[in-house]
């Protein structure tokens, strides 16, 4: 039998696998596993295998239950499809922390029920969830890696590594949680929190900027309710970021305007009533009554791109207001064609308490956007750029982590050099 300390690694036997999660006896744990495909995050929620939701591609992964300080988790890898690359074995607790748990350990059992592999897991923090192996495949065999990495936000800390939507609230009258969304803001909160926490800013404090491309190939995106969508899933960055967990907006084509500030409990009617675009004579979306929003406050918000007018517009909307740094949220569809201007801009910029990251809706012709990376003379690297082709399938666990990748960076080195 092989003792793993954290990291280690050892080839898996062949056959069935069994994963026995251990401990002394006075705390209620509860195992699970997760099979994750290629990009690191499961393919649909049904991946997740816990006391509720027993199995996995058809047994290939089951929740075996136990007893008291003991539960089994079968792993069956021949049964995987191509498309798993690893199944993590997780432990979560209904009160406490992993700090009030004795002799917390992971083992492997082969096909004949012998302990090939032994992690012990010695640590005492605040987590209320542990990852504490993964099953990978290697060159063609299987292996088990001993991981011991966990969070103190329970299963939003699952969520936000892997994509799974989880309910955390218990159902009424004692019934089993289920493996489902619940209120989406609520979790997406989480994830903002737990993704901040594992870049070392966890509480930080930032006021967040919205700008909304109007231009008009931007039409089928509002239509489709995709702007609406997108704002949806910015605001829980504010409620967690920003002191009072409002969110400033912009939205801009040829001329810009400021939005009112945005909150959680008036996003719906904001939405309505801000996210909009108009075609002809028609306003997209329509309402679902079919009437206009009257007045259009929007009216002169049309044509192409202006971005250097929205980013002085934001420059001087702060400069006038100090406080805490700024992290500005800024999506467009593409059609750049002021790189100069932008680069200008953002250069002399770089000298002020603001981050830009910059969102490109899945088409081309980003100019300067797509060359932050390498732009010179500026004092710290103040802007970032990454593109989605389809605003509508990211996760909400990938599109948080390459949102805020860049900022808390930035934050280090804009402190270091006295911006901040």
């Amino acid at each position: 039998m092989t003792e793993l300390l954290p990291g280690a690694n050892v080839p898996a036997p062949p056959g069935p696998l069994t994963l026995v999660v251990r401990w002394s006896c006075g705390s209620v744990l509860d195992a699970s596993a997760v099979l994750v495909g290629a990009g690191g995050k499961v393919r649909t929620d049904a991946d997740l295998v816990f006391y509720n939701q027993p199995e996995a591609e058809g047994g290939a992964v089951r929740h075996q239950g136990g007893a008291p300080g003991r539960q089994s988790l079968l792993v069956q890898p021949e049964r995987l499809p191509a498309g798993v690359q690893r199944v993590v074995i997780a432990a979560t607790l209904d009160d406490g922390s992993f700090a009030d748990v004795r002799d917390l350990a992971l083992e492997l059992h082969d096909a004949g029920g012998a302990v090939t592999a032994v992690f012990p897991v010695r640590r005492a923090a605040q987590e209320t969830l542990l990852l504490l192996g993964e099953v990978y495949r290697r060159q063609g065999g299987w292996r088990l890696r001993a991981l011991g990495q966990g969070y103190d936000t329970g299963l939003a800390g699952l969520a936000a590594d892997f994509g799974v939507a989880v309910d955390e609230e218990p159902p009424p009258n004692g019934a089993a949680p289920q493996a489902a969304p619940t209120d989406p803001v609520s979790l997406r909160k989480e994830i903002v929190r737990v993704n901040l926490a594992k870049r070392g800013a966890a509480g930080v404090r930032a006021r967040v900027a919205l700008v909304l491309d109007r231009s008009g190939s931007m039409r089928p995106l509002y239509n489709g309710g995709t702007v609406g969508r997108l704002v949806e899933r910015m605001a829980p960055v504010a409620a967690v970021m920003d002191d009072d967990g409002s969110l400033d907006a912009w939205i801009f084509a040829d001329h810009c305007a400021r939005l009112p500030t945005l909150t959680i409990p008036q996003l719906a009617e904001w939405i309505e009533r801000n996210v909009y675009i108009r075609s002809g004579h028609r306003q997209l979306p329509e309402l679902p009554d079919g009437r206009s929003r009257v007045p259009d406050h929007l009216v002169d918000v049309f044509g192409g791109n202006n971005e250097p007018e929205v980013i002085r517009d934001i420059l001087a909307y702060y400069a006038e207001r100090p406080g805490d740094p700024v992290l500005v949220l800024f999506f467009s569809d593409g059609g750049i064609n002021r790189s100069r201007q932008i680069q200008e801009l953002l250069t002399e910029a770089a000298a002020k308490p603001l981050f830009w990251q910059f969102i490109g809706l899945g088409k081309s012709e980003y100019g300067i956007l797509e060359r932050f990376d390498t732009l010179p003379g500026r004092v710290v690297d103040n802007a970032g750029f990454f593109q989605v082709d389809d605003f509508d399938r990211i996760t909400d666990a990938e599109l948080y982590d390459r949102l805020l990748g860049e900022f808390p960076q930035w934050l280090t080195e804009a402190r270091r050099l006295g911006i901040l």
